[in-house]
């Protein structure tokens, strides 16, 4: 399975009062694993970034000068996506935005997002795990003990790696996965409903021989273990 964990930075809050996207992250993951691939691409949004909008981001109009507009990044965003299931938190925020986009400078190339990935909203998972919580991303990096003490501003590609960390957690961590977890969203949007499935196929995962020192060395530890129990090491007996 392909996902891709997403976050968007804006001029501000509604598409619909013409803000628009100023930084695209995406974090790829295959089968539950980070693959190293990354999008990642600042914007020129043709209008003023909201100074409230700053204060969340850092991002500011002088930075952004230069930058090539939506529609010079649009295919090769849409190419790195499509296929996808896509991670987003809040994902009627970003997805809003990227439709907006699309249809803004897409001249009837593209559809809705929707039409080209699945979303999954973290947000809603969220909220149903945890009822009565804060739920925002740094509530969910404290209570799943990921590290985010370099977020002292959002940024898209931060966040969603910080993102993808909390997702795996929340959905069963590296170690496990078999749990069952629905999530639904809004009736108002156009987000598809997600399901973690208990994985019974087989796995083609590596597999890591202990070296002739390494096998050494484990003998030398039981042989201390059994000398200061007396002869009392389990494992040993196990082998005998």
């Amino acid at each position: 399975m392909r996902q891709i964990v997403l976050d968007t930075e804006t001029t501000g809050l509604e598409p619909e009062s013409g803000h628009r996207i100023i930084e695209i992250g995406c974090i790829e993951l295959e089968n539950r694993k980070f693959t190293g691939r990354h999008y990642h691409q600042y914007v020129q949004p043709e209008r003023e970034v909201e100074e409230q909008a700053i204060e969340v981001h850092g991002i500011t109009n002088e930075f952004l000068v230069g930058k090539p507009i939506f529609s010079e990044v649009m295919d090769e965003f849409m190419a790195f996506v499509q296929g996808a299931e896509l991670i987003i938190h809040n994902a009627p925020f970003d997805i809003g935005f990227l439709n907006y986009e699309l249809a803004h400078y897409g001249d009837n190339k593209y559809q809705p997002i929707t039409e080209y990935c699945c979303v999954v909203d973290t947000l809603v998972m969220a909220r149903q795990k945890h009822p009565g919580q804060k739920n925002n991303l740094d509530a969910l990096c404290k209570r799943y003990g990921v590290d985010n003490s370099q977020r002292d501003l959002h940024g898209a590609l931060l966040d969603s790696e910080i993102l993808a960390d909390v997702y795996l957690l929340m959905t069963g961590g590296q170690r496990t996965l078999l749990l069952s977890d629905d999530g639904t969203a809004d009736n108002n949007t156009q987000i598809t409903t997600h399901t973690i499935r208990s994985i019974n196929q087989h796995l083609d995962l590596p597999i890591l021989r202990a070296s002739a020192g390494e096998l050494e060395a484990h003998q030398q530890k039981l042989s201390t273990i059994d000398k200061a129990s007396q002869g009392q090491c389990i494992w040993l007996k196990s082998e005998s």
